[in-house]
């Protein structure tokens, strides 16, 4: 029947899922507020409860982001390149690397070019398409000139394109994704007689830096995998490249952010590609390619791929690090507002909840328990992203504050102390990024000040303001963008 209604109503469908992310969010927010009023024992069981939850998920991450960073360092020292190159067919693999691009100072391409150009992997069977959008203008054109002039000859091939603007697409990093690995394909399959059993697809972001052994990793992992055409690799993602330039509560969230991306690695019913990653050529072909009517295009290519293959689909780590940029600008408050509009654009993930939902309840030749881990692992983290703080930090104050009588039980008393105990013991969880943060980040370059290193742990203190001005709310105004039909445009992160 629900299916019936689905497919006889999509316009409606759509709109419908795409209001509930916006209300269960407000609705968990503003629960506290009104619930201490009518039912706070109620109330009180879910601030525990989630409190609970929260722990849960604090030694989990504690525990797993450790084993993950260890397996990252041995995975760094391991010689990839050679186990690859025993494999057969070693010599037909080629990889694509497609790098969409806009307005991105050619300082930043240039060191995205320099790391590629340390691969081990043989240079001459890489193959970048530098993706530049039609709208740059002069600008791009003369940057694709700056570039091939001086790395034109040090791959198997350093393409260039301009990504016109086409009625019908969203503006933004999946359709010029699509176009440059379109345009890549033709190249080097259509037209060069490229084989695209042995090719690879990666999606780079302009300011990423891959490991050198990335690509010998990946080709290893590549041959040695008989389900090749239905994984994507992942690997660490880390916003250590400017990490010492940032201002401090910018550097704080790219800490965590880098540790839960290595933490991430480890759950495979989480793990989910993310902002540049690799999988076969032929995958991408045969789905379709990316989706040019989007903004968030790494959930949105893994969940179509997932249903179009019937749920016979895994996103496999790769534990090697991939540095990226934190958000920076021009002054501290530009840095600020740019760390922000980055966390809002993440957070748009949850437009995708909608199709994710719809397909869900449409497929038919998936088993039902894989789907429904696959999606509410998904759902839950997108709905619980503006949630969490405001349940955390405020949740078990609020039945004593606003309910008199309440506070005078011995549940309402004691229920801001059990609070903080259990969430005392999820601190457990920032020993573990402390650790981690402070082994993988770069050393403070020459003319960085020295206090700043000194005082790296206490920056850690600024958490809570952090977690409400750069997680709740992009997070809570995302939702309610997407609940009101507000859709938000891409807008690239400035680099510096």
């Amino acid at each position: 029947m629900v299916k019936k209604w689905v497919r006889r109503h999509p316009v409606r469908t759509q709109r419908a899922l795409e209001i509930l992310p916006g209300f269960v969010s407000w609705s968990l927010i503003l629960f506290p507020v009104w619930g201490s009023l009518l039912i706070p024992t109620i109330v009180s069981y879910y601030v525990l409860g989630f409190s609970v939850y929260w722990l849960y998920r604090s030694i989990t991450m504690a525990i797993l982001s450790l084993a993950a960073f260890f397996r990252i360092k041995a995975s760094q020292r391991y010689n990839w390149l050679k186990d690859a190159s025993q494999l057969e067919h070693f010599d037909k693999v080629n990889h694509i690397i497609v790098v969409p691009t806009y307005k991105e100072p050619i300082t930043t391409l240039e060191r995205t070019l320099e790391g590629l150009l340390a691969q081990t992997f043989p240079l001459k069977r890489l193959h970048i398409m530098l993706s530049f959008e039609e709208r740059e203008g002069q600008e791009a054109i003369d940057k694709a000139r700056q570039l091939q002039a001086k790395y034109g000859q040090k791959f198997g091939h350093l393409w260039d394109t301009l990504h016109p603007d086409i009625e019908g697409e969203v503006k933004g990093k999946s359709s010029n994704t699509s176009w440059g690995a379109k345009e890549a394909k033709q190249l080097l399959i259509d037209k060069a007689g490229g084989d695209i059993n042995y090719t690879t697809i990666t999606s780079e972001d302009a300011d990423v830096i891959f490991d050198p052994q990335y690509f010998s990793s990946l080709t290893y992992e590549f041959l040695s995998n008989e389900k090749r055409y239905n994984r994507i690799w992942q690997g660490s993602i880390r916003f250590y490249n400017n990490i010492w330039k940032v201002p401090a509560p910018i550097r704080v969230l790219a800490s965590i952010f880098s540790v839960t991306q290595m933490y991430i690695l480890m759950r495979r019913d989480r793990l989910v590609n993310f902002s540049s990653y690799s999988t076969s050529l032929r995958l991408v072909d045969q789905i379709g390619y990316w989706d040019t009517d989007v903004i968030p295009e790494d959930y949105r290519l893994f969940f179509k791929a997932y249903f179009a293959l019937e749920g016979d689909l895994e996103v496999d780590p790769i534990y090697l690090p991939l540095n990226a940029d934190a958000a920076e600008s021009h002054g501290w408050w530009p840095s600020m507002k740019n760390q922000y509009e980055q966390v809002k654009r993440w957070a748009w993930g949850v437009s995708d909840d909608a199709y994710i939902i719809r397909n869900f309840i449409l497929a038919e030749n998936i088993p039902f328990w894989d789907k429904l881990i696959r999606t509410f692992k998904t759902v839950e983290d997108h709905f619980l992203w503006p949630v969490n703080w405001f349940a955390i930090t405020l949740g078990a104050f609020l039945p004593p504050l606003l309910n008199e009588d309440f506070g005078r039980t011995v549940i309402g008393k004691t229920l801001p102390q059990v609070s903080s105990a259990i969430l005392t013991l999820s601190l457990v969880s920032l020993l573990a990024i402390l650790f981690i943060d402070w082994q993988s980040r770069p050393d403070r370059p020459e003319g960085s000040s020295r206090l700043r290193s000194v005082l790296q742990p206490v920056e850690f203190l600024l958490l809570p303001v952090v977690g409400f001005f750069f997680s709740a709310l992009p997070g809570i105004d995302a939702h309610t963008r997407l609940m009101l039909g507000k859709y938000i445009e891409y807008k690239v992160t400035e680099k510096v």
